[in-house]
């Protein structure tokens, strides 16, 4: 989830795999509330199968997870899932939202026992948060400093078994200790066609919409691997079908819906476009710094880290080197530009 004071843009860009104001009641709806029902992501459905089934039959609080890979992927509804799965109280939050060192005393010394605590954008966590919670996940114990001063002194607290479930877009940025609490770590991955064409089955018959498969796959195929941008463009497509369909998503609906929309056959949008083109056209395809790629396209550098750039990376038209970013064959050859000799050579 991208910092407030991020641009207004992200918020409307339609492809963006961050989460809008909008998109949380529909979200709701759609989440899948069990391992079964969850598409996708098989290695980790797996990974806490296992580890569910052991820690209900040995009546103990599932080990520690963290989950992390880019925005979208469904690291909050995983986690939600562990808690109904477990059959124990899901209580989420997230890292920003943890100023002082009494909000999380009064969270820990609240908790209910095996319950599944959620914190979002754990890389954002506080050192001195980081130091509560440390005794908390290894021990079950909270030290509180009762009084100031010399006076002052340590009463340590016990406090119910629980399973901490941290997610983060950043991995590289949790501190190492914090890292090694944690027993189980996952990574989320990048969705295949398939697995979001049933996505978009499924989200359809909840949302009442009439899609057939080829409108199903040509979503699928602009969804840049992720379920939250598959959910929003079914929603923008379903209300271009209703004004100017016939009510139902097929191939011909999508496919005018999209280029309304301006979401190219790879999930860019106009963003995209000017990222690639300005690494292209501006710096000779690269390598070029994310601090100056962020400056010229008037950004913050942690929305390219963690928004845009991981899509790209994947698909192959996007490098990170030590020097910088570089724009690969692959992006030169989507907008029909010939790279000159010297950017050739880098391929």
């Amino acid at each position: 989830m991208p910092d407030a004071h991020h641009s207004a843009d992200i918020k409307e860009r339609i492809v963006s795999a961050a989460p809008v104001e909008d998109d949380s009641s529909f979200e709701l709806k759609l989440r899948p509330q069990r391992l079964a029902e969850f598409i996708g992501q098989n290695k980790i459905k797996e990974n806490l199968a296992v580890a569910i089934e052991a820690a209900k039959s040995r009546g103990e609080a599932l080990d520690h997870i963290l989950l992390y890979g880019p925005p979208g992927l469904g690291k909050t509804t995983l986690a939600a899932i562990v808690a109904n799965e477990l059959g124990v109280y899901f209580q989420p939050t997230a890292a920003p939202l943890l100023q002082i060192k009494g909000d999380l005393t009064a969270i820990l010394t609240n908790i209910r026992d095996k319950q599944v605590l959620f914190v979002d954008e754990i890389h954002r966590m506080q050192p001195a948060l980081e130091e509560i919670l440390y005794p908390a996940l290894e021990d079950y114990k909270l030290d509180i400093i009762i009084g100031q001063g010399p006076a002052a002194r340590t009463h340590t607290l016990d406090i119910k078994p629980f399973t901490f479930i941290g997610a983060t877009t950043r991995a590289g940025l949790v501190s190492a200790p914090l890292r090694s609490r944690f027993g189980i770590v996952l990574r989320l991955e990048f969705y295949t066609h398939e697995d979001l064409r049933v996505i978009i089955d499924r989200s359809a018959e909840i949302l009442g919409v009439e899609i057939n498969d080829e409108g199903a796959r040509e979503l699928a195929s602009r969804s840049r691997g992720t379920p939250r941008i598959a959910n929003r463009l079914l929603r923008r497509v379903r209300d271009y079908a209703q004004v100017r369909g016939a009510g139902k998503i097929d191939l011909p609906t999508a496919q005018a819906a999209l280029q309304m929309l301006e979401v190219d056959r790879h999930g860019f949008d106009e963003v995209d476009r000017k990222l690639l083109l300005t690494i292209i056209e501006k710096y000779q395809g690269g390598p070029v710094g994310v601090n100056t790629l962020a400056a010229a396209l008037a950004e913050e550098p942690d929305a390219i880290e963690e928004i845009y750039e991981p899509f790209l990376i994947q698909i192959g038209f996007m490098n990170r080197t030590p020097r910088g970013r570089v724009a690969t064959q692959l992006a030169y050859e989507h907008f029909g530009i010939t790279p000159n000799r010297k950017q050739a050579s880098l391929f």
